[in-house]
């Protein structure tokens, strides 16, 4: 016998992704993209679907054949994506030619659309800021990298030769504190405290200092909320050029250092740490551009899931 099944009736109706679906009109976004039309064609699986696709590879955290297989057997992913119980649905090499086709500036059109919607609902309001980085570590084989730099007569593998040798070109050697190193990127953050929404994120190699890639997130205008490094010249210049008051925390050595108000800002600014924790630790793709292209759809993914939880309105009228 013949069952037709109705995905609205199979999924709850408390699932995190209808309430995603209730903030955020996908196809609004997607008519950003018009151009796209001709790549993916009329009859193909469309734009709108494949955002949707990469939103939930990343709110899931899959890899493309694990996406494969969810949005093959999984109910709420079918909805959530528009398809019908009996739909074909694509194998894992659809995953990265949309990937490929959307890009990373066209991921980060949609990051900023969703953050001017919320600006414009009053949901982020701009007026305090918390600022900080956090490593990224690319795929590794730094070891066998080193041995081949030590074999052609160099001394050791540093940032001044490993793109002679590393697979990831973009990719350089961090230091965060004493004793935290690594290899890869940093992703530089700002955090509406208002809202506890993801404002800007950049990524830069990993020498990159924390005030040097500050300018890449400073807001305009508020106070920004920060630890030591962005006490230094750099940092504060740029927050003067954007009309930012510094809540930076000052360096011992500072003639203005005050303790108390340290500690006053120290906790304004932990309830907000907890933000670094939800990203991913390791680099998915390699290059500056891809690692920025993670960073972006990470950024979506955690603001959604905060509009959620803050249980905010619908932020995009049908069609616009």
């Amino acid at each position: 016998m013949f069952m037709k099944y109705d995905l609205e009736k199979l999924v709850d109706a408390n699932h995190p992704l209808r309430k995603a679906l209730s903030i955020i009109f996908f196809e609004a976004i997607a008519e950003r993209f018009k151009e796209l039309l001709k790549s993916t064609g009329r009859k193909g699986y469309g734009v709108v679907f494949g955002i949707k696709c990469l939103f939930l590879q990343f709110f899931y955290d899959l890899s493309d054949r694990q996406m494969e297989e969810r949005l093959r057997h999984d109910m709420a992913f079918k909805l959530f994506c528009g398809l019908t119980i009996e739909e074909i649905t694509p194998d894992h090499s659809y995953f990265g030619r949309m990937r490929l086709l959307l890009g990373t500036e066209r991921i980060a059109v949609i990051f900023r659309a969703i953050n001017e919607k919320a600006k414009g609902k009053g949901i982020m309001r701009g007026i305090f800021t918390f600022s900080d980085s956090s490593a990224i570590k690319t795929k590794e084989t730094t070891w066998e990298e080193r041995d081949k730099a030590i074999a052609e007569g160099e001394e050791a593998l540093n940032n001044k030769n490993v793109d002679n040798y590393s697979a990831d070109k973009d990719a350089r050697f961090g230091c965060k504190g004493k004793n935290k190193f690594w290899f890869g990127y940093k992703k530089h953050t700002s955090v509406d405290m208002g809202s506890g929404l993801i404002k800007e994120i950049a990524v830069t190699p990993a020498n990159t200092t924390d005030q040097e890639g500050f300018k890449h997130i400073c807001p305009d205008g508020g106070m920004v909320f920060a630890d030591k490094q962005y006490s230094c010249k750099k940092a504060q210049n740029e927050m003067k050029a954007n009309n930012c008051h510094s809540g930076a925390i000052l360096k011992n050595n500072m003639l203005q250092k005050n303790k108390d108000k340290d500690r006053w800002l120290s906790r304004m600014r932990a309830p907000f740490e907890g933000v670094f924790s939800k990203f991913m630790k390791r680099a998915r793709y390699r290059g500056t551009a891809k690692v920025q292209m993670q960073a972006f759809l990470e950024a979506i993914v955690f603001n959604i899931k905060r509009l959620v939880v803050i249980d905010a309105p619908p932020l995009f009228a049908t069609g616009a």
